[in-house]
């Protein structure tokens, strides 16, 4: 897994922003992990339809049939 590309105040803002008035440093990480973690799974879906289109450009759309196409894991 490449390095961590989501700073910690990003992830930090949006678990506030879902409500929560403090939040633990391990909650950050942990939330910043998985965040990657599907970005890159949905990334990579995108890519490929992309390709299949035969193009080298991902465009919105390509990224929104990846997101319905992959399901983010259920937890350990």
């Amino acid at each position: 897994m490449p390095p961590e590309e989501l700073s910690t105040a990003a992830v930090r803002r949006l678990i506030e922003m879902a409500g929560a008035d403090r939040v633990g440093d391990d909650a950050v990480e942990e939330l910043g992990k998985i965040l990657e973690e599907y970005a890159i799974k949905v990334g990579t879906e995108a890519t490929g339809l992309a390709r299949h289109a035969g193009r080298k450009t991902v465009k919105s759309q390509d990224i929104q049939l990846a997101v319905k196409r992959v399901s983010p894991s259920q937890g350990p």
